[in-house]
């Protein structure tokens, strides 16, 4: 396994993050649980999760799922940087969501108990609160931070310039700020390129791509379009519409003699301010088959190739579409 710092901290963490939002609706507590001593094994020490994840409301069914495995023993809550979110909505009564200092106080005593564990690594904002004040969202992490029960404070779903807002009110407070943004990001998706990259890159966050496989359309879709989720309706529409690029690039993957998925992950990987895609394997075997994408290295002339065919917004915002 391959580590490098998250961010501008010196809190190391794997290439690769193990994402576990099918833990529960998708993937048994059983199989979960071999996934997580496999990414152990195979030396992933970074779990992403959420308070809301596991499919139904209020209940962090999946951090309950990851707080049983911790409480097995053995080193497994040592080994791991420990990531979540808040902000979701965890119930129909008030102060349930987004980031009041009351929700984000409540929402955390509520992970560290499902989760078994006396502190979170990476708290992150699963998305901006337009209607709170950053003094008040800062005042409510410093008190966690205080307390011992975070470390870190990430956002997700952040524009560029949230980032730098948040961060620059985080200074005037001698406050260490937001250390990484989990943005949606992929070959086929790369409106955060603009500003969002940039932003990071200039206050020293490390970027975590969610659905770097673009909801499986990266991961060879054209063979397997009549396999599982990718029969779905929304999925064959997707296909359709992205058809011409996708046969480009499955073919591209071919002459190259790689799978389409650890290309994409490992375009992700060559890029500085990337920090870690995360992977969300259903088994242990797709857990083990996402390995191989450390070994590739993305040549200059497989990267223009990429470009081609999925050319993205143009670079850096107002270059990208300013003279």
């Amino acid at each position: 396994m391959q580590y490098t710092h998250l961010g501008r901290t010196g809190l190391s963490v794997s290439r690769l993050c193990l994402g576990t939002m099918n833990f529960g609706p998708q993937t048994s507590e059983a199989d979960s649980f071999r996934i997580m001593d496999q990414a152990l094994e195979q030396g992933i020490n970074f779990f992403d999760t959420a308070n809301v994840y596991g499919g139904k409301t209020g209940e962090g069914i999946t951090e309950q799922i990851i707080g049983r495995w911790f409480a097995q023993g053995g080193g497994r809550r040592e080994k791991v940087v420990l990531a979540t979110k808040v902000y979701g909505n965890m119930g129909t009564w008030p102060n349930q969501s987004k980031l009041s200092a009351v929700s984000i106080r409540r929402a955390c005593e509520d992970s560290l108990r499902r989760l078994q564990t006396d502190h979170i690594d990476l708290y992150q904002m699963h998305h901006i609160d337009r209607e709170t004040p950053w003094e008040e969202i800062w005042q409510a992490m410093e008190q966690l931070v205080r307390e011992g029960k975070i470390v870190y404070v990430g956002s997700s779903n952040f524009a560029g310039w949230h980032i730098a807002r948040a961060n620059e009110i985080a200074k005037s407070r001698n406050f260490l700020g937001l250390v990484a943004e989990q943005s949606l990001y992929n070959l086929n998706a790369r409106m955060i390129e603009l500003e969002v990259l940039p932003a990071c890159e200039t206050y020293g966050l490390g970027v975590i791509p969610w659905s770097p496989l673009g909801g499986g359309l990266l991961g060879g879709v054209l063979k397997k379009v009549s396999e599982g989720r990718r029969a779905e309706e929304r999925t064959q529409k997707n296909i359709e519409k992205n058809r011409a690029k996708l046969e480009a690039y499955e073919s591209f993957c071919a002459e190259l003699g790689e799978e389409p998925a650890d290309i994409a992950l490992a375009w992700l990987l060559a890029n500085p301010v990337v920090t870690a895609p995360i992977i969300g394997p259903r088994s242990v075997e797709q857990l083990d088959g996402s390995l191989h994408t450390l070994d590739i290295k993305i040549t200059e002339e497989i990267s223009k190739k990429l470009d081609e065919i999925f050319p993205g917004p143009g670079g850096k915002a107002p270059e990208a579409y300013a003279w």
